[in-house]
């Protein structure tokens, strides 16, 4: 998981040094090189300076994706063999599927764009306990297409909403809140966050502060932007670590769910049980009609 988590705020720290420097030294340069004195040259070279640290964001990010269906499989294989080993064996299950996986996330996309609206909160709110288990579906069940997953994980979440909602409350409280607070706590009471902040005060600086005043907004200090710079680094850093946390619960909660459809799509319905009891008492005698539409209108009302 270092390079997933740690690759993201990587890339992202290369873009903004790289892109720092490039405008400190912009004006020399344009003196020196009178090419650069182009606005189309000025983009093109801005696009090019900027994309080593955005390839290194994107790899990093899709191995993340991926790093939460992996998990789902080495859950899966420590249940039976009762060890974990391997992981790149997984991620590569995972990779094997990518073009599922990535419809799977397009729908996600999809999905959490139509949450940003105000206006759909609610429904998106319940809706998103309902596919919590999407992701679990897709790595146990590969047969199934990515609206087939979506599909399977409302069926499971059916009639366990309540209990679901409350997993998600309490695994989001614990990764997302608990968990980065106590941390920044801590690296705020033995002064990390303040060492931190010094080495992204030169970029706040560069940013026009004072101007937020003219829009009725109290301007904060750029060392208040830095130190909320840092905690906010920390929290994603520390949210993205307890991935396999969250991973493994909802495997968790699936696995039960679905043992417990195994049980009822296993038990038999009352018109088979009443033939086969039919069978070893009058052998190949055949039932009466109203027996059997009897035993129909049974199964129509389970």
């Amino acid at each position: 998981m270092t390079f997933p988590v740690l690759g993201q705020i990587g890339g992202l720290l290369l873009v903004f040094l790289i892109t720092y420097f490039y405008t400190q030294n912009l004006p020399p340069l344009i003196e020196k090189f009178s090419a650069l004195d182009n606005f189309n040259v000025l983009i093109l070279l801005s696009i090019l300076i900027t994309l080593p640290g955005l390839a290194i964001f994107c790899k990093s990010f899709w191995e993340y994706l991926v790093a939460y269906g992996a998990v789902n499989s080495m859950y899966e294989n420590m249940q039976k063999s009762g060890r974990v080993y391997d992981f790149d064996a997984h991620t590569e299950l995972i990779k094997r599927r990518a073009i599922p996986f990535i419809g799977l996330w397009f729908l996600f996309g999809i999905f959490s764009a139509i949450a940003l609206c105000p206006l759909f909160w609610v429904i998106c709110g319940i809706l998103a306990v309902y596919f919590v288990l999407t992701f679990q579906v897709f790595t146990f069940e590969p047969e199934l297409s990515p609206v087939g997953c979506v599909k399977k994980s409302l069926t499971l979440v059916k009639g366990h909403f309540s209990s679901t909602f409350m997993l998600m409350a309490l695994s989001g409280a614990l990764t997302y809140i608990l968990i980065p607070q106590i941390v920044i706590k801590i690296f705020d009471l033995s002064g990390i966050s303040e060492f931190l902040s010094k080495g992204i005060l030169p970029f706040v600086n560069l940013m026009p502060l004072p101007e937020l005043e003219q829009f009725g907004l109290k301007s904060p200090t750029a060392y208040d932007v830095a130190i909320f710079t840092i905690q906010t680094f920390v929290a994603q850093i520390l949210i993205q670590y307890t991935l396999p946390l969250r991973s493994i619960l909802w495997s968790l909660w699936y696995k039960n769910l679905n043992s417990g459809i195994s049980k009822i799509s296993s038990s038999k319905r009352p018109s088979e049980r009443l033939m086969e009891k039919s069978h070893k008492k009058y052998g190949k005698k055949k039932l009466d009609r109203n027996i059997l539409k009897r035993a129909s209108e049974k199964d129509e009302e389970i």
